[in-house]
């Protein structure tokens, strides 16, 4: 940042960006060095900024109200024209901050040559990317809440469908689908939290530490925080301006969200094959196959997962990126946008597809129903049972497991076998009353404490969900 391809005389860090040169910048350095590509879309962020910090320059007379009015107006027109498409970015002028700068001297003249009193590009920059994650993180939290809700919405609508919760993916005990959903409704509910926590640590305002050491001009940062929606300043110049850890923490927060919605996804693809037929997806979220007229494919849930892996990447890059960077700027820190960028709109683009989605899932029932019935899921209910008849857990879990195998044998479900059967040789500890545990309805019904799987605690826990969407 701090020095610029532009060969045109512009005010920055103590003078004319060229001065100290004896030759032009080489052709290719220009294009190398550029970020103007994809820094861009700060222009909003950018002309914000310096709006905020030309008020804070007036109020300590470096500028007169009339210049402070200029610029302003200049800054306003040049939105407009970057949002209507008329502004011709250039290269040579590097980046976002230059190009801007540059076009509004050509509009004001010698007085937006003062705009940059008293700030370096290398504060500018930091302030505008927090500027742009700060905004980003609550549209994503906005998007995450319109998730839960439909989680929510879909889990209520379930709470009393039964289907065979797993453990290694071999059907362990009878749950209900609301259940289920719910689970992924505290992964998303803690994914929310902490881009919201990730937000508060963001949300301090570099501007003021000019290139590394501070201004001499005594900025009124707190004015500026104000005007910008800081809570604070951050308090050392040469951190404010060198670290990216609050993008590094987005990433990392974005990458668990990330690998939590391919867990989701994972089940998505596993549960609509043929094999297990538990939910329909919505055919506007599926495509065909170029050859296979029969297929119906769940690549909407399959891209998502695949993402995951981009977004990880990111949060690599951005380690990397910053673990061997002595204070204070460096040139290196231009690599820190293209995988934030796209990490927040990687994270925004699978939450829409995931809103869209989500309440347009069908669960097949009958079919959850008949998989559950075939587990043996009601297993550990038996061994439940035994232990309180005072048989020792240890030897419960045995005589279940021969219960089992006998069942297995036979070609039955446990609650098909007799008393005599249930027992074995040489046992009575089994009764009659042993055939409301092994329903489903009554292994499920009996999980009614806090976070079990019966459906009056899923009714209670959605009505504490939605109270704190």
């Amino acid at each position: 940042m701090e020095n610029s391809t532009s060969q045109t005389p512009l005010a920055d860090d103590g003078g004319s960006l060229r001065g100290r040169f004896n030759e032009a910048t080489d052709e290719f350095v220009q294009v190398f060095t550029a970020s103007i590509d994809f820094d861009q879309r700060l222009y909003r962020e950018d002309i914000a900024g310096s709006i905020a910090h030309a008020t804070m320059l007036e109020t300590i007379n470096v500028l007169t109200k009339a210049e402070l009015d200029q610029i302003v107006t200049g800054l306003q027109n040049i939105q407009a024209e970057i949002e209507s498409g008329r502004l011709q970015w250039r290269v040579d002028l590097e980046d976002v901050h230059m190009n801007i700068e540059h076009r509004l001297i050509e509009l004001i003249g010698d007085t937006g040559k003062k705009l940059h009193t008293g700030r370096s590009r290398n504060d500018q920059v930091a302030t505008d990317i927090r500027l742009h994650l700060r905004s980003s993180i609550d549209g994503l939290v906005e998007q995450q809440g319109q998730l839960l809700t439909a989680l929510a919405d879909l889990a209520e609508s379930n709470a009393d469908t039964i289907m065979p919760g797993f453990t290694h993916l071999q059907a362990a005990q009878p749950i209900t689908l609301g259940h289920h959903l719910m689970a992924w409704f505290e992964m998303l509910r803690r994914d929310r939290e902490r881009l919201m926590d990730c937000r508060k640590r963001l949300n301090q305002l570099p501007l003021g530490a000019a290139a590394l050491a501070g201004s001499p001009y005594k900025p009124d940062r707190g004015l500026v925080a104000e005007l910008l929606g800081f809570d604070g300043v951050c308090d050392n110049s040469l951190d404010a301006v060198s670290d990216r850890d609050f993008a590094i923490e987005f990433c990392a927060a974005a990458a668990l969200s990330l690998t939590h919605m391919s867990r989701w996804c994972e089940e998505m693809v596993l549960w609509s094959s043929q094999q297990f037929n538990f939910i329909a997806l919505p055919d506007r979220f599926c495509t065909g196959s170029s050859i296979m007229p029969q297929k119906k494919n769940p690549d909407v849930p399959e891209l998502i997962r695949g993402k995951t892996g981009r977004v990880n990447g990111h949060l690599i890059a951005l380690l990397t990126l910053m673990k061997s960077q002595p204070l204070a700027y460096n040139k290196d820190n231009q690599e820190d946008k293209e995988p934030l960028f796209d990490a927040i709109d990687t994270l925004a683009n699978c939450l829409t597809a995931l809103i869209g989605m989500v309440p347009n899932i069908q669960a097949n029932k009958d079919v959850m129903l008949d998989a559950t019935l075939k587990g043996f899921t009601t297993a550990t209910d038996l061994a439940d049972y035994l232990v309180r008849k005072n048989v020792p857990f240890r030897d419960a879990h045995e005589l279940v497991g021969q219960a089992v195998q006998l069942a297995v044998r036979l070609g039955k479900g446990l609650e098909e076998l007799s008393v005599e059967e249930l027992n074995g040789p040489g046992h009575r500890v089994i009764e009659s009353d042993i055939y409301e545990v092994l329903t489903l309805q009554g292994s499920i019904a009996s999980r009614d404490h806090l976070g079990g799987t019966a459906p009056n605690q899923v009714r209670q826990a959605i009505a504490r969900a939605r109270a704190n969407i």
